[in-house]
């Protein structure tokens, strides 16, 4: 019934494990408790999850709206996918996060830093290639892992440290990169098929 498959489950959580980049944000949570701003890991891990699994489901109905085949939708993806790669590796901002600031469990913790515009995007580009169940699985895993981080902030700090963290980053920014040309190239030729077939 399900078509579990662990290499797709592995490449889903790598890809959105980078997107969500939940040890690149610890000094911006760490900035947010520093301001008396209370951060509940359970509950933004739950909604996180819950906002990302109904968009993986109603993302496709809501292109359909705007004639938007997934295909298309991909290649799309993996420009966003490119652009936020490219932050990671050379430390520039192109995305600004100008959101309200009222909050802190839900706005920004939640969305965008966890279940932002690219994990919406990723997990649309993903489901044009690999099996709902092992996306499924993959955003679980990684519901698992930011629940760790945000409840053990000091801990993470400590143990990955400011070059840890910094590290880390560019090291998933050039798999990202990779990722994202072959989300373009892998959809881009599907694309011109279709049109040749027309």
């Amino acid at each position: 019934m399900f078509n579990i498959d662990f290499t797709e489950i592995a490449s889903t959580f790598i890809v959105l494990f980078a997107i969500i980049d939940a040890t690149g944000s610890v000094p911006i949570f760490l900035n947010l408790r520093s301001q008396g701003k209370s951060i509940d890991p359970a509950i933004a891990s739950i909604y996180s999850f819950v906002i990302l699994i109904i968009f993986l489901f109603i993302g496709e109905w809501i292109l359909g709206l705007f004639q938007v085949d997934l295909q298309s939708f991909a290649v799309a993806g993996g420009f966003v996918l490119l652009i936020i790669s490219i932050e990671m590796i050379f430390g520039v901002e192109v995305f600004k996060n100008d959101g309200p600031d009222e909050s802190s469990t839900l706005v920004p913790v939640v969305f965008p830093l966890i279940a932002g515009p690219g994990s919406f995007t990723t997990l649309l580009s993903m489901r044009a290639q690999q099996d709902t169940i092992n996306i499924i699985i993959a955003v679980l895993l990684n519901m698992f892992f930011v629940y760790f981080v945000l409840k053990h902030l000091d801990l993470v700090k400590k143990v990955m440290g400011a070059a840890g963290v910094y590290i880390m980053r560019k090291i998933f920014g050039v798999i990202l990169l990779a990722i994202s040309i072959r989300l373009v190239t892998d959809n881009m030729n599907t694309l011109i098929k279709l049109v040749s077939s027309h």
